[in-house]
């Protein structure tokens, strides 16, 4: 019996050249791909940790109402409101006691929540009412007070707010200044410090022709309540810009 031209079957290659050519195309096509995922990953979690925040220090320049305001871009809380121009409102945020906006070595107290009362919440609009905060202590709060005035820390005098008046919950902290009115904050007071959230006090203040400046802090913080208030009063008005700059 004649031999076939085909060789014994335990004499074939075990892999075939073609076969090879497979297998070294799909390990790089595959190597390739996980370079590429290793890329977009570091990519995607880095915007996925700047959530919106950015470390730019441009000028962003807004005109709101009678005034114009010159703020870096990185305290400006929403991408949407990064633009030059007119604008109805801009919201910040600062760390305190830096008074500075997002960067890499604070960048903790924006990404991560638990850090967040670390931070100072702005928001400035145009002036919708003749007095701020502390010229609205006799005229309106003074009617709202439930009870007896209380002793507070940090030379504070804590008012408890009626309830029925929409303040359920609600305080109000007020402390003699000299030479300027009594100031004033509205806070909902934790029943103890670790309780506190990032924005738990707020108070209002009047800066430049008719800005309104509403700010939010912790609780934690009402031992600086006299720091933080000058802090930002001076963060805003050391931004404005004259309109003969603008026009120039």
């Amino acid at each position: 019996m004649s031999h076939s031209a085909v060789g014994h079957p335990d004499e074939q290659p075990l892999l075939s050249t073609r076969f090879l050519i497979r297998a070294t195309a799909t390990i790089a096509v595959l190597a390739l791909l996980t370079i590429a995922i290793s890329i977009a990953g570091r990519w995607f979690g880095r915007h996925i940790s700047l959530a919106g925040n950015t470390e730019n220090i441009a000028t962003i320049t807004l005109t709101i109402g009678r005034d114009t305001v010159g703020l870096p871009a990185n305290t400006i809380r929403f991408p949407s409101e990064r633009h030059d121009g007119a604008a109805e409102r801009v919201d910040l945020y600062l760390t305190w006691p830096e008074m500075q906006g997002y960067g890499k070595d604070t960048r903790q107290r924006f990404d991560d929540i638990a850090q967040s009362a670390g931070l100072i919440f702005l928001q400035i609009t145009q002036g919708t009412m003749s007095r701020d905060m502390s010229g609205r202590l006799e005229p309106i709060y003074s009617h709202l007070m439930d009870g007896a005035p209380e002793p507070f820390a940090h030379g504070l005098t804590l008012h408890r707010l009626r309830a029925d008046a929409g303040y359920n919950g609600e305080a109000l902290l007020t402390a003699p200044r000299q030479g300027a009115a009594d100031y004033v904050v509205r806070c909902v007071l934790p029943s103890s410090a670790e309780m506190a959230s990032s924005g738990d006090c707020q108070r209002d203040i009047k800066v430049g022709k008719d800005l309104s400046v509403l700010y939010r802090f912790s609780s934690r913080h009402l031992v600086d309540w006299d720091h933080i208030d000058a802090a930002i009063t001076t963060f805003v008005e050391t931004r404005l810009v004259s309109q003969s700059a603008t026009s120039s």
